[in-house]
Parts: C-alpha cells; structure tokens; sequence
C-alpha cells in the first residue's frame, strides 16, 4: 500500500498521541479479531504463550500479577484459566498451570493468525525503520515517567 509523502516539517508538526493512539486501536484490533477466530483474548494468548514458555512455573496468581498490567478491556484472569481448563486446553495440578496438547495446537494456530497480523504491520516497512519507531516510542514512554524497557 502506498501512502502520500510530506516534507518532514509537515510530519514533524503531527501529533504523536494521534498517530500512536491510531496505530494501537488499528494493530491490537488486527490481533484480537484474528484471536476470536479461536474464541480467544488477548489474555487467553498471553496465557497460553506464559505458560507454554515455562512449562510448570506459573500459578494463577504469579500469571495475574505478570499480565494485569497489560490487560485493558476489565477481562478476569481467573475466567480466561478456567475457561483454558473447561476447553482442555490446560491443566492445574497442585496450583501449576501446564499445557495439555490441544492448548499447544490452539496455540499454534493463534500464533499462525498474530503472525499474518505482524507481516502486514511490518509490510513496506525496513527492519532498521521499524527498530527506530520502537525505540522512539520507548524513549517517549520513558520521557513521560513510563517503563521504557523490553517486557521480560
């Protein structure tokens, strides 16, 4: 897709918090509409992807307190783990959520849709331009009294 050029004062003088405010409802709508293909939020794949990550670690309360600051949509913790374990998609044993081989090909196939979401985000897009706007924004997050590092 092609998108009109402007001189750089013109672009320099456009409203960040517009433009990233845009960019955010535009990717992270992608990305959960490619989820509820699975019946899936974003908290059921940060869930999934956490526990598949370290198999035998996590407890609900370890993964609540890791992934609330992410959540933005008010969506329980503990409905999305037992919605994992109604589905068999997950298990609970002595409090430590694991993976049961369906909950890995559901993974999979949420991780194939948020895939084509990401090549179609960084479509037209040089990888050292994309590393600048990443860093950009980590730079204005920090400015403004935010956490600018890499999540773990």
């Amino acid at each position: 897709m092609t998108i009109k050029e402007y001189p750089q004062e013109v672009v320099a003088a456009q409203p960040i918090g517009a433009w990233s405010g845009e960019a955010y409802r535009r990717v992270v709508g992608a990305l959960r509409g490619e989820l509820a293909r699975e019946n899936l939020t974003q908290p059921h794949w940060w869930t999934l992807n956490h526990v598949a990550g370290e198999p035998g670690t996590w407890t609900r309360e370890a993964l609540t307190e890791r992934l609330t600051p992410y959540e933005d949509l008010g969506i329980g913790f503990d409905g999305v783990f037992d919605d994992l374990v109604a589905r068999g998609w997950m298990t609970e044993d002595a409090g430590v959520m694991t993976l049961t081989e369906a909950g890995e090909a559901g993974r999979l196939r949420a991780r194939e849709r948020n895939l084509r979401v990401h090549e179609r985000t960084h479509d037209g897009i040089d990888t050292a331009d994309y590393v600048t706007t990443v860093n950009v924004l980590r730079r204005m997050v920090a400015n403004l009294g935010g956490n600018g590092d890499l999540p773990d």
